[in-house]
């Protein structure tokens, strides 16, 4: 492996990351042949390719766009790490997996499809989280790392991972219509934390679940990542290195944010909690925002309340906003109890229906459901965004 960057002031063109391998036989030259032609790439070029090895974190909206265009392109080891399994939810995005997909892992699903594209790369299955204690053994086998995951937690362990090993990281990130791509390689260039040193306070930046996405957006990111990736490997083009490419799909805009190293960033030395480090209490393990999971009730989102209610499923509906809220508007067929009555024990009483709270966004619904399980509802959920969210996805439920 050659050192990464030349001693060029200011220069952003890397030296290739990895030494290229065997010289490619006839079937692999006739497979590569539109890219082989590529002004500046050429076989040695595949040759690098051909023996990288890469990590991919996360076979979700990012993973399942750019894993098979990592295949495509002539990547020769693939590294999947994801403990997840396929939804139906999912399918509108993580386009690799299909309905015959449902309830199987996506790491397994994910190396179906690259075998289908290139069954000469190999695809090493790591179904599993990555955490502090195993990122390091498992990165140790790979060349360069790409984080396609959906949380801070795993992104700032990815980085300080990659920061200890001296590995380049490819990052992204997907939300609405929007997304973000990047690279990270300390010595060479800032990191990571050095575009976010404090993580976003748990719940104010959604999830893709909460928040939705465009599936085109995972599309464009997911390429813009595969497409980095490949010219960290071969030494073509000019790396996002202190540069993000943003992505606005509503106005087909790609602005670029640049930054720099914090000259007194602390040094890091080590891995950490970084659930702890994220504000996320590990003791409340798939409940909203890092609340106590005795304490909380789970969200229900706009578009999952939606299916509901178009399939009949009995539910109660309750508004805790104030009267006059009420009346500018309102979801059908709910009833209002005001979060000051919710409080003082005068809300709904328990029964067998499960019931769905809302208000406006969703600060006090989550209060009043913390409320009514504490006062023995054991079937309460809270809308996710409020009626200002489910509105936008089901006006014709919303009386105004």
């Amino acid at each position: 492996m050659n050192t990464p960057y030349a001693a060029r002031s200011g220069s952003r063109r890397p030296v290739p990351l990895v030494e290229p391998g065997p010289q490619l036989a006839p079937d692999r030259i006739a497979r590569f042949s539109r890219q082989l032609m590529l002004p500046g790439f050429g076989e040695l070029a595949q040759r690098r390719l051909a023996a990288a090895r890469v990590l991919v974190v996360g076979a979700g909206g990012l993973g399942s766009a750019l894993v098979p265009y990592l295949a495509g392109s002539g990547v020769g080891t693939i590294g999947i790490a994801d403990d997840d399994t396929v939804e139906l939810s999912n399918l509108h995005r993580q386009v690799s997996h299909g309905v015959a997909d449902i309830g199987r892992s996506k790491v397994d699903s994910l190396a179906e499809t690259v075998a289908a594209i290139d069954p000469a790369c190999l695809v090493v299955r790591h179904g599993e989280r990555l955490t502090a204690a195993s990122i390091r053994g498992i990165l140790a086998g790979y060349d360069l790392i790409v984080d396609g995951s959906d949380n801070f937690p795993t992104r700032y362990l990815t980085n300080d991972a990659a920061v200890l090993a001296g590995t380049p990281l490819v990052w992204g990130a997907i939300l609405r219509y929007h997304g973000q791509v990047g690279v990270a390689w300390h010595p060479h260039g800032p990191t990571y934390r050095d575009l976010f040193p404090v993580p976003s306070a748990p719940g104010e930046v959604p999830s893709c679940e909460l928040g939705g996405v465009l599936p085109s957006v995972c599309a464009t990111v997911g390429a813009l990542m595969a497409t980095e990736v490949v010219k960290v490997i071969t030494g073509v083009g000019e790396l996002l290195l202190g540069r993000v490419l943003t992505l606005d799909a509503l106005t087909g805009r790609t602005p670029e944010i640049s930054y720099e190293a914090i000259a007194d960033a602390p040094e890091i030395t080590s891995l950490i909690d970084y659930e702890i480090f994220c504000g996320i209490d590990p003791s409340s393990a798939g409940e909203p925002d890092g609340i106590a999971a005795e304490a909380s009730a789970r969200p229900v989102t706009a578009a999952e309340l939606l299916a509901r209610l178009r399939g009949g499923a009995p539910l109660r509906l309750v508004d805790v906003r104030e009267p006059a809220e009420a009346e500018r508007r309102r979801i059908r067929g709910s009833e209002l109890f005001p979060l000051g009555e919710v409080a003082s024990g005068g809300g709904p009483k328990p029964g067998d229906v499960p019931i769905v709270v809302y208000c406006e966004q969703d600060p006090r619904s989550r209060r009043a459901a913390r409320t009514l399980r504490a006062l023995g509802h054991s079937d309460v959920v809270y809308l996710a965004g409020g009626i200002a969210a489910f509105s936008g996805v089901a006006p014709d439920f919303v009386h105004r």
